[in-house]
């Protein structure tokens, strides 16, 4: 299949089809399983507590074609839940982006941490939800110009998280904006 058709209609934006390229060196992918991926993670994560608590959770597993050119034969698409803000501090190997509440990107995985409020019933103290792009093949270090593969992760995981955000219906798509931030934060 086609990567704009991955995991749930919409959840691959035009740019992560992009994104996916640089990944993966492919085209084509393994069938996913589910046009309702985003929607079955969402109601997981809706699932978990009430307020939502934390936990963790797959959106779903992304398998190029075994004839793809590029580093990484899994991409994972997971979730995770937090009831407090995010700490500061970011892992060495992570870009922080300016994207929603906080945001990060290496060579193998980025994440965009972003809070969720219900436009139906705002809570006092909104959830956080980070949505993770991550591979499962790549070595620990990347050789040359990491920066097209971050940026990559970054776009993979903003596809996502704006995904996720519009089915759990966080106010305003939780400031995630249309397109990712892909300028370093200072």
């Amino acid at each position: 299949m086609t990567a704009d058709k991955l995991c749930a209609v919409g959840a691959v934006n035009k740019a992560a089809v992009g994104a996916l390229d640089v990944i993966t060196g492919a085209a084509l992918f393994a069938p996913t399983g589910g046009e309702s991926a985003v929607a079955a993670a969402a109601g997981e994560l809706t699932g978990v507590a009430a307020p939502m608590g934390s936990g963790t959770g797959e959106v779903c597993s992304i398998f190029p074609r075994p004839e793809s050119s590029g580093p990484a034969a899994e991409i994972r698409i997971v979730w995770r839940l937090s009831s407090t803000p995010p700490k500061e501090d970011t892992a060495r190997k992570f870009t922080r982006l300016p994207m929603s509440e906080k945001a990060g990107a290496a060579h193998d995985s980025a994440f965009v941490t972003f809070p969720c409020s219900p436009k139906d019933k705002p809570l006092a103290s909104p959830d956080r939800v980070s949505v993770w792009a991550q591979s499962w093949a790549l070595p620990t270090e990347a050789e040359g110009d990491v920066r097209p593969l971050k940026n990559a992760y970054a776009t993979l995981a903003h596809s996502f998280a704006l995904a996720m955000a519009k089915q759990l219906d966080c106010d305003n798509n939780a400031g995630l904006k249309p397109k990712p931030s892909l300028i370093p934060a200072s």
